[in-house]
Order: structure tokens, then C-alpha cells, then sequence
């Protein structure tokens, strides 16, 4: 079960007195009068709303920010803090600042969109590794978004032991959000033939064919790879993405030659696998793919150890 709505059951649970099996009933009661078109977490906050809890004044820590949340609160250490960056896009310019916000639960990308909260980084009023509260944020597309109605202030609180590196949860396909770190077992069902970029390599980034960086100028060229497939678990099917090192777990740069790739890629239809990376949107078709960045095979006695518990 995803750990996310597990966390949220427990808030619930310690602010109303009512245990985690009833308020699990109560959600899949109300999932069921509502045919189905609401998620847990979004059912979990009705029933929240129905004990008269609200999460306005409350402080949660990040594993339990679920979609669809409003007026968030958090404490937590910056552990990274991004250059503040401008845009000019459709008219609209300004400024956006960000940084990765940690606790001991999890951590979270944060956006700022308000001049004062990003005058705050420029000035280094708030800086790496200092401790913060934020009041009245809002869930975006798995990211933090903090308005002029947002508030962020230094905080005297401990928070040590952060989680630095963002945990994958095992999640079905169906229960996949935006930016989620998951784990998922699934079925290799289509997939397409390769596709080839170049990159520079100091900075990383996209090349010409030719060798030109729009930052290093002429360089001598990186070529990548990345693969796109379709993967299904039974509850839904969905694009999956592999790039050149996490491809190169699956098949070697001699496969994706075109009379060898046809052979290996018969022989990954229909294969179940493990697969682990992170759910991202598409902004160019607005629907959300899968970044895969571990594959394993499925170990059977070890599957069977985990139904047993």
C-alpha cells in the first residue's frame, strides 16, 4: 500500500481518534458512493473534512502531502538550493526561485514565485542547509508552489537526518502522480525503435550533430541513446523512458544497431521486469511518462516471500 495514504491515515487518525482500519473502510466506502472517480488520498481528505480536521494550521511532514492538497504547512532543512533563474513566456517575465526541501520523512521540490520570497534567497536570508517553515503552500504536479499568499520564515526547530535522496515506494501503475519516486512490476508489452542525440561533454547538455554547445562552442560530441516503450501491470498501461546509462542495463550499445535490435527486442516483449525511476510530465503531449532508472528481472522466490508476509 502506498505510504503516502498510509501517512495520511495516521494524521488523521491521531487528530480524530478514529483507528486506521475504520477510517480505511470509510474511504473505501466513500470511493465506492462516488463510482470510483476519486482517489484514496483525495477520499482520505473528505473524510478528514468530514471529523472536522483541516490542515490549514497543522504542520504534516512531507511523505504525507498528497495530490490535490491546498494550504500546506512544512518545516523543513534546504538541501539544495537552485540559481534563481528569469522567464519571459507568453508575454509574462520575471523571476523564479527553488530549492529541495528535506525532513526525516522525505523531501520535496519548492517553487517560489512571489518577488519578496525569492528576494529572500538573493539576499541569503535563507541559504543551504538552514531550517524553514512554510505556511499555505499548494501541490503542484508533485512540486511545492508558494505564492503571495505563502509565507517562509527561519525556523529554530529541529529537523536532522534528513532523507537526502527521495525513497521510491512500490505503487501499481494506476496510483502513479506526478514527480513520484516509485517501484512498480509490469509488462514489457510495446516498444519503439531508438532514438540517438548528441551531448556535450562538459555541461551535459544537448549538442549538434556537427558539435556545436550553445555554452562550450565547438566540442567533440557525446552520442546517447534513449529507448521508448509501453509497459502494463493490469491496472494501466503507461510510456516508459529509458536513457543511455539506465538502457544500458537491458542491452548493449551493439543491440540498438538496427539488425540486432529487432532480435532483442523480441526477446523483451512480454517480459515482466522491475522497474524503478521517477513519474515526470510530458509538458509537449500533457501526460505523464515513466523515467526509468533501474531495471531488474523479477526473483521469483523472493516475490514469493514477499506475498507469504
Amino acid at each position: 500500500m502506498d505510504n503516502n495514504y498510509l501517512e495520511l491515515l495516521d494524521f488523521i487518525s491521531k487528530n480524530s481518534g478514529v483507528s486506521v482500519e475504520e477510517l480505511g473502510r470509510r474511504v473505501e466506502a466513500k470511493q465506492a458512493k462516488l463510482a470510483g472517480l476519486i482517489s484514496k488520498e483525495g477520499a482520505a481528505q473528505i473524510i478528514a473534512a468530514e471529523l472536522h480536521i483541516s490542515f490549514d494550521k497543522q504542520s504534516i511532514k512531507i511523505s504525507q502531502v498528497v495530490p490535490g492538497m491546498r494550504k500546506i504547512n512544512l518545516v523543513g532543512r534546504i538541501i539544495t538550493l537552485f540559481p534563481v533563474k528569469e522567464y519571459n513566456k507568453n508575454g509574462r517575465s520575471g523571476r523564479i526561485g527553488s530549492f529541495i526541501l528535506a525532513d526525516e520523512t522525505s523531501n520535496i521540490r519548492t517553487v517560489l514565485w512571489d518577488e519578496n520570497h525569492i528576494d529572500l534567497i538573493v539576499k541569503g536570508q535563507i541559504f543551504n542547509d538552514c531550517v524553514i517553515e512554510i505556511t499555505n503552500g499548494t501541490l503542484r504536479n508533485g512540486e511545492l508552489h508558494l505564492t503571495s499568499f505563502s509565507e517562509i520564515k527561519l525556523s529554530d526547530k529541529n529537523v536532522a537526518n534528513v532523507i537526502k535522496d527521495k525513497p521510491a515506494f512500490k505503487k501499481t501503475i494506476n496510483q502513479f502522480n506526478t514527480n513520484d519516486n516509485v517501484t512498480t512490476r509490469a509488462f514489457i508489452v510495446q516498444m519503439f525503435e531508438p532514438r540517438f542525440f548528441y551531448v556535450c561533454p562538459a555541461c551535459k547538455k544537448k549538442a549538434s550533430e556537427n558539435g556545436e554547445c550553445l555554452e562550450h562552442g565547438k566540442v567533440v560530441v557525446e552520442k546517447r541513446a534513449l529507448l521508448n516503450f509501453v509497459i502494463d501491470d493490469g491496472t494501466d498501461s503507461m510510456r516508459a523512458v529509458m536513457f543511455n546509462d539506465s538502457l544500458n542495463k537491458i542491452m548493449t550499445p551493439e543491440d540498438l544497431a538496427p539488425e540486432l535490435f529487432s532480435i532483442k527486442k523480441q526477446e523483451l516483449l512480454g517480459k515482466e521486469v522491475i522497474l524503478t525511476g521517477q513519474v515526470r510530465k510530458n509538458q509537449l503531449y500533457n501526460n505523464n511518462e515513466f523515467i526509468i532508472s533501474n531495471v531488474e528481472d523479477v526473483d521469483i522466490n523472493k516475490l514469493i516471500e514477499e506475498l507469504e508476509k
